[in-house]
């Protein structure tokens, strides 16, 4: 089959489109016929390289797919061939406590397909069964292979970590990436007031589409100032903060007393000034979340396959364009998701 891969960490010039050996199904595992997959930061991180993460390779990176189910192990009973699925790329160990619990995402052995394993950019991928959901008939493969981390993520993030409710106002940041433009559809169905930042007035534009009720653009403006401004001084309920270093101050100024900030990242680096002076004075809380258990993913996908949330799609290209793909995640180059399809599948 063809996959992307990289046999080394660095730019974008170690990423290939080439030959790599065809996957069996295991046990437990189902074989994938790949139709779209979608790009997140976290292949970009993975490609550079994640201090402590030890790759097998060549690695195959990806996190988001959607495909027909080619095969099945021995002894996977929940799906046949020719089923429509996608991918929940967080894995859990099965015996976990917290596994057990229905919260994979706090087991000691918690990992990720793509980043920690083997991932799906690739025609072919074998796959847990239990990181697979169904795809309903009508939905797009563009759709179907680009929705599940981010909204899987916003949803954790704004409903279970955040406790979101309707009538607060929530500040969502980077609004024109995956989880940003998740977290504003999710906030906004949610019942509250969305203020959302972009870099340009085309992706703020995006932004209120999406449901965000009012803009800032971050280029121009100082959006702690803004939003200030904009509440009377008050301040936002909660932050939706999946930047990091460069944003971090900023997210607690803008928070009312004893508000609360949720990340799931750090796309400017993890390390911040910890401003425990400004959290303690104003009791503000700062969150950590991260993918979603089983329960939440089904909930948010849910409300994707019926049309309720729609994961916008910047462009497709070809896998054979990886590089092209990893330069507009980069770039912060459009709106929303990238997508990518095996050349075989054009």
């Amino acid at each position: 089959m063809q996959a992307v891969q990289f046999s080394e960490h660095g730019d974008r010039d170690v990423l290939e489109y080439g030959e790599f050996p065809d996957p069996e199904a295991g046990r437990d595992e189902v074989v994938v016929d790949v139709k779209a997959a979608a790009l997140n930061h976290l292949d970009i991180w993975t490609r550079r390289g994640l201090p402590g993460v030890e790759l097998e390779m060549p690695h195959i990176p990806g996190s988001d797919m959607a495909g027909v189910v080619h095969e099945v192990g021995e002894g996977v009973t929940r799906f046949e061939p020719g089923d429509r699925v996608a991918l929940i790329a967080g894995v859990a160990g099965e015996h976990s406590e917290f596994t057990r619990k229905g919260d994979p995402t706090l087991a000691h052995d918690f990992h990720i397909i793509g980043e920690h394993v083997r991932g799906v950019h690739a025609e072919y991928a074998a796959v847990p069964a239990a990181n697979l959901v169904p795809v309903p008939e009508g939905v797009d493969w563009e759709v179907a292979g680009s929705a599940s981390l981010v909204f899987q993520t916003a949803w954790r993030m704004l409903v279970d970590r955040g406790e979101i409710r309707p009538g607060e106002s929530v500040l969502v940041l980077g609004a024109s990436g995956g989880v940003g433009h998740a977290a504003v559809q999710i906030a906004d169905h949610a019942g509250a007031e969305v203020f959302a930042t972009a870099s340009t007035d085309e992706k703020l534009r995006y932004a209120e589409e999406c449901g965000a009720d009012h803009t800032i653009n971050y280029e121009s403006d100082d959006f702690a100032a803004a939003i200030r401004d904009a509440t009377g001084r008050r301040g936002v309920d909660m932050v939706v903060d999946h930047i990091g270093a460069a944003t971090y101050e900023d997210s607690l100024k803008s928070l009312r007393k004893g508000g609360r900030v949720v990340t799931c990242g750090a796309t400017t680096g993890p390390n911040p000034d910890a401003g425990l002076n400004r959290i303690f004075w104003n009791q503000l809380s700062v969150i950590g979340s991260t993918m979603a258990t089983p329960g939440e993913a089904d909930e948010a996908l849910d409300l994707v396959w019926d049309g309720t949330f729609e994961p916008r799609v910047r462009d497709t290209l070809p896998m054979s364009e990886i590089a092209r793909a990893h330069e507009m995640i980069e770039n912060r180059e459009g709106f929303g998701k990238v997508v990518v399809i095996p050349d075989s599948e054009l």
